[in-house]
């Protein structure tokens, strides 16, 4: 299996061991279901959130997140976490291009 940053964020707080725990993957490209569920198990965060490329112009990146033991549609703190972690490597959102309608 290729090498994956993790990174464990204590989100809504600025201090460590403070706030709600969750794992960030900031690039998860490559990782399939049974990679993730794996990862967010050995982690045992409340959840985890893998970051893959955007699938549309309309978007700039897309986030899955896994507690121990399933997929979840959506988490506010791995999301907080998600943006901490992209902000702290110097990522920043793109303008969204303009759709063409016609």
């Amino acid at each position: 299996m290729p090498t994956f940053r993790i990174y464990q964020v204590d989100a809504f707080t600025t201090q460590p061991f403070k706030g709600n725990p969750a794992g960030v993957v900031p690039d998860a490209t490559g990782l399939g279901p049974a990679d993730m569920q794996a990862i967010a198990r050995e982690l045992n965060l409340s959840e985890t959130a893998f970051v893959f490329p955007s699938e549309g112009h309309d978007h700039d990146l897309r986030v899955r997140f896994f507690t121990p033991r399933a997929e979840v549609p959506i988490c506010g703190h791995a999301t907080i976490a998600t943006h901490s972690v992209r902000a702290q490597e110097g990522i920043h959102a793109q303008p969204w291009q303009q759709r063409s309608s016609s």
